[in-house]
């Protein structure tokens, strides 16, 4: 992939929730997308945002919402966050009975669809559906919380992940969420990420438009 290909994507769960318009459009001119993460306090040890958080702020931005659902029995949720805005979702694959079905599903209501697997998951159990998947999002920490270190043996697993998308002629694109900074972003993109979920090292910085600026340079190839 082409470095001008790479994208940031801030993850507004570090952002600061008193301020989350103007955390949001500080970085509005430099990315396409956020990412949002759901999370049910079940799935993950760990409350977020629900819908009526992604009704409000798609009104004052069009940027790509890549929405994160990590919740226990996520497909009941699909048409709701397509229908308050999201653009991209995202299932774990741990959580589902019939990933195909809801591939499927998602991709009925007009969203792009992504699986995404915990670290703890071998990730040949989303290689079937790769030919019908927009994105597969690598996580590279245990899911819940945000500031956590980057997990090194996510490098071989994306590696491993862009070379099956390849075998697969697949159109799929790989996110990586978790630890990433300006000191690892190049590797990550390296090894195949498109897409790096930026959370603490954007909006825990201060400037939020300069951390992107600055990781952008970073992942150029």
């Amino acid at each position: 992939m082409k470095s001008s290909e790479i994208e940031i994507a801030p993850s507004i769960l570090a952002a600061d929730f008193a301020r989350l318009g103007e955390e949001i459009k500080s970085v509005e001119p430099f990315v396409k997308r956020i990412h949002i993460d759901v999370m049910d306090g079940h799935y993950v040890p760990n409350l977020t945002i629900g819908i009526p958080v992604i009704q409000s702020i798609r009104k004052i931005t069009s940027l790509i919402f890549d929405v994160h659902l990590m919740v226990v029995d996520p497909v009941p949720f699909v048409v709701p966050f397509a229908q308050a805005g999201s653009d991209v979702i995202t299932l774990h694959i741990e959580t589902l009975q019939d990933p195909d079905e809801a591939i499927d599903f998602i991709h009925s209501t007009g969203k792009k669809a992504g699986l995404s697997v915990h670290p703890d998951t071998p990730i040949e159990l989303i290689f079937p559906f790769l030919a019908k998947l927009d994105n597969v999002l690598v996580m590279s920490v245990r899911p819940g919380f945000g500031g956590q270190e980057f997990m090194p043996e996510a490098i071989e697993r994306i590696s491993d992940i862009r070379h099956a998308i390849e075998n697969a002629h697949s159109n799929a694109v790989i996110s990586v969420d978790g630890g990433i900074t300006a000191w690892n972003a190049r590797e990550i993109a390296e090894a195949g990420a498109g897409i790096l979920v930026v959370g603490s090292a954007v909006f825990g910085t201060g400037d939020p438009s300069a951390a992107v600026r600055e990781l952008q340079k970073c992942v150029m190839l």
